[in-house]
């Protein structure tokens, strides 16, 4: 039996609830506490910084702390703002300094990432992506974010990759204008749970299987996966988030979506295999995230 690695913190900051982890991986999670993320990033971090030090409290000290935030956030290291989140829509977070925040809370090495590219980074190391070096996660919640991994290493430039504000071809007569603050009808804009929200007056979880909506919020995602297939030809394309989650039924649809927009184009079944195991569940489920802040913290430390 592999011995367990050092303990470790996470912190999976997300736009509606945060989750704060203790453990070494998806076998050994000693600590997992749910908390709302509020629009007032003080006493949400307050609550964090409480949370984890209960937790050493009662199962040590953890070596190293990773956190997988929502986004826009700084992933430039050289910059005087790195690890804060910049231009957020989410009330209050605009420029909350995260990472030095909690780095001097607890004195340890801190990882800090998007929490779409700790949940790839996750999903790589314990779950549906293992032994993969070309993969993408996308995750379809209050907003929609993609983690990309190219040649066994996430996607960096002079930030991170926000595929969830691409601009898409609209469903023919769907005019209407979308709910991203920023962009109106960019992917986000039309398939976020936010969106779904605006555009039917229902949350995901409530409206019904035969609901016209899911016919354009499945669009507008085989319209990104079609991005994401032609932009870096990903060995498999992970799909999660708190959408998808509540309807797992929606994969079907985007599956033959995406095949009907690449309009054989590419032989997807010949260069990356069949496209039920080509567009799939992300395999450590809704724990994708949090285990993404671990992964964080077991590079940090």
């Amino acid at each position: 039996m592999t011995e367990p690695g050092p303990l470790l913190g996470g912190v999976e900051l997300g736009g509606t609830k945060c989750v704060c982890l203790i453990g070494t991986g998806p076998e050994d999670i000693r600590a997992q506490v749910a908390l709302p993320t509020g629009n007032d990033p003080d006493v949400t971090l307050g609550r964090i910084e409480e949370v984890l030090r209960n937790g050493q409290s009662q199962h040590g000290s953890f070596r190293a702390l990773g956190i997988a935030s929502f986004g826009p956030v700084d992933l430039a290291r050289h910059s005087p703002t790195y690890g804060s989140i910049t231009s957020t829509c989410k009330p209050g977070w605009s420029n909350t300094p995260v990472a030095a925040r909690l780095r001097q809370a607890f004195n340890v090495p801190v990882g800090f990432d998007t929490d779409v590219n700790g949940a790839a980074l996750a999903e790589g190391r314990w779950g549906a992506a293992r032994d993969l070096d070309d993969f993408a996660y996308v995750t379809v919640g209050t907003g929609v974010g993609v983690g990309l991994v190219v040649n066994g290493a996430l996607v960096h430039g002079f930030g991170h990759p926000e595929l969830g504000h691409i601009r898409l071809a609209r469903k023919s007569g769907d005019h209407w204008p979308g709910a991203c603050a920023f962009h109106g009808d960019c992917v986000e804009g039309l398939a976020s749970g936010v969106a779904i929200v605006v555009r039917t007056g229902v949350p995901a979880h409530q409206i019904a299987a035969d609901n016209p909506a899911w016919g354009l919020v499945t669009h507008a995602l085989a319209q990104l996966l079609h991005t994401l297939v032609l932009a870096t030809a990903p060995r498999r394309i992970l799909v999660g988030g708190g959408v998808i989650e509540a309807r797992p039924a929606l994969l079907a649809k985007i599956r033959r979506q995406l095949l009907a927009s690449l309009n054989d184009y590419l032989d997807l079944e010949r260069l990356a295999g069949s496209i039920d195991r080509y567009v799939v569940p992300p395999g450590l489920a809704a724990l994708a995230g949090p285990l993404g802040a671990l992964a964080l913290a077991a590079d940090a430390a």
